[in-house]
C-alpha cells in the first residue's frame, strides 16, 4: 500500500466510461499519471456485472462484453521502446465470486451438459466453493496490458502486449513488466480472480470485481522480449501461442534471451541452470491463445538483477 508521505492515489473508477474491451492505441486515455505515482484501478468482473445470481447464465452476457478492462492509463514520458513497470501494491476483491460451466467451453468441453452458474460467497478471506469446500483466497489479475503498436487485441486474448495472460503470479507484491509500443503505454487491467488454478480448465476462476492499487514506473530505452513478472524469489517469462507446446517453447526461448542479455550467461549455462532450478509452468489453456511461463529463480543469478532498475 502507499506509504506515509505519498500523494493520495489517483482513482480510475469502476464505470462504463472507463471500461475497454480491447487493447488499442485508438482507446482514449481516461487518466494520466507520472512515473512513481500510485493509481487505484476499480475493476468489473469478467462478465461486466451482468451475472448476479445462479439463474443468470453465461449466454446472456455475449462475447463482445467479456473481460472489460479499466483504463487506459496514460503514463507520462512513456515512449515506444521503453518498458512499463507495474508494481502491484494491493488487490481487494468483492463478494460474491462467480463461476460458470458452459457446454463447448473450457479444457473439457464435451463433459459439460448444461449451462450452470455457481455463486461463490467470499467471507473473511475464504471462498465457499461447491461441495462445502472452503479455500483461502489468492487474489490475482487475469488481464493486464498495454496498447499494441497497431490494431486492436480483444481483452480476452493474451499476447506480447500482456492482455488476458491469466497468470497466477500476477498478484499482490509482484512487479509486471510490459512493453511500451505507443506514447503513454495506455495501461489497462481487469478480470480479477479471488482464486484460479493453473490452466483455468473450466474457462474461469472465481471471477470477481475489485480494486487494484499499483505504482507505475518506467524502464527507459530498454525493451524486454516478452511480458515478465517479478516476485520476491523469481522472474517469470510469459509467452502465449496457438498451442501449449509453442507457448512453452516461447517462454523458454524468451528466458534464455533474458539470461543472456541480462546477466551475460551463455545459452548452454542458461539451459543447464534452468534445467535443474527453473520451472516451466502452465498459466492457462482455455483462451484464444494458450499461455505458459518459465520461472527463473533469483538463486541462479548470484545476486545480480535480471532487469535494470526502473525510473
Amino acid at each position: 500500500m502507499p506509504k506515509r508521505g505519498d500523494r493520495e492515489p489517483k482513482v480510475l473508477a469502476r464505470e462504463s466510461g472507463n471500461a475497454v474491451y480491447s487493447f488499442s492505441a485508438a482507446n482514449g486515455a481516461r487518466m494520466k499519471a507520472a512515473p512513481g505515482e500510485t493509481v487505484i484501478f476499480e475493476t468489473l468482473d469478467c462478465f461486466g456485472g451482468q451475472i448476479r445470481s445462479a439463474d443468470d447464465k453465461f449466454e446472456k452476457v455475449g462475447w463482445d462484453k467479456i473481460n472489460p478492462a479499466t483504463g487506459p492509463l496514460y503514463v507520462e514520458g512513456a515512449r515506444k521502446g521503453d518498458t512499463l513497470c507495474v508494481e502491484i501494491l494491493d488487490i481487494q476483491v468483492d463478494s460474491p465470486g462467480i463461476m460458470v460451466a458452459v457446454p463447448g467451453l473450457g479444457a473439457a468441453p464435451d463433459r459439460i451438459r448444461e449451462s450452470v452458474t455457481i455463486i461463490v460467497p467470499i467471507k473473511n478471506g475464504l471462498a465457499h466453493l461447491p461441495q462445502d469446500v472452503i479455500l483461502e483466497i489468492r487474489p490475482m489479475i487475469g488481464v493486464i496490458g498495454t496498447a499494441p503498436a497497431e490494431g486492436a487485441v480483444p481483452c480476452g486474448t493474451p499476447g506480447p502486449h500482456g492482455g488476458n495472460m491469466d497468470t497466477n503470479v500476477i498478484a499482490e507484491g509482484s512487479m509486471v513488466f510490459l512493453p511500451v509500443c505507443v506514447d503513454g503505454a495506455l495501461l489497462a487491467m481487469g478480470d480479477l480472480h479471488a482464486l484460479m488454478g493453473d490452466g483455468e480448465v473450466l474457462v474461469c476462476g472465481v471471477e470477481v470485481s475489485g480494486k487494484v492499487t499499483v505504482r507505475v514506473r518506467l524502464l527507459r530505452g530498454h525493451s524486454l522480449p516478452c511480458p515478465v513478472v517479478e516476485t520476491e524469489s523469481a522472474y517469470y517469462a510469459v509467452w502465449s501461442a496457438e498451442t501449449l507446446d509453442a507457448a512453452a517453447q516461447g517462454a523458454l526461448y524468451r528466458s534464455l534471451e533474458l539470461l543472456q542479455t541480462g546477466v551475460g550467461y551463455s545459452a548452454e549455462d542458461s539451459l543447464a541452470l534452468l534445467s535443474v532450478r527453473g520451472n516451466l509452468q502452465v498459466s492457462q489453456v482455455v483462451d484464444p491463445l494458450k499461455t505458459a511461463r518459465m520461472e527463473i529463480p533469483k538463486s541462479i543469478l548470484k545476486g545480480r538483477n535480471l532487469i535494470p532498475a526502473q525510473a
